[in-house]
């Protein structure tokens, strides 16, 4: 039996166990799309809250990322639109 990889983020990197990918992949944007659907305020607080953690993982290994660059990564696609 074959067992489906999630797709999360692999700490301290911040890529996706499943695919391999920058995460949050387009199949984790997905997931929390779906599971947060009736509670964007609260995706975006939980969005935020992991960009600060991937912010201080990443600078840890040396990655050169702007607070834009991780804004527009983890919070930017999930605000509602219109």
């Amino acid at each position: 039996m074959t067992r489906h990889r999630e797709h999360v983020p692999t700490r301290p990197t911040w890529r996706c166990q499943a695919c391999g990918i920058a995460w949050p992949c387009s199949a984790a944007k997905l997931r929390l799309l779906a599971e947060y659907r009736h509670d964007r305020v609260a995706l975006t607080v939980y969005l935020a809250t992991l960009q600060a953690e991937a912010a201080d993982q990443l600078a840890g290994l040396d990655h050169a990322l702007s607070p834009a660059g991780l804004t527009d990564r983890f919070v930017s696609w999930a605000r509602p639109r219109g």
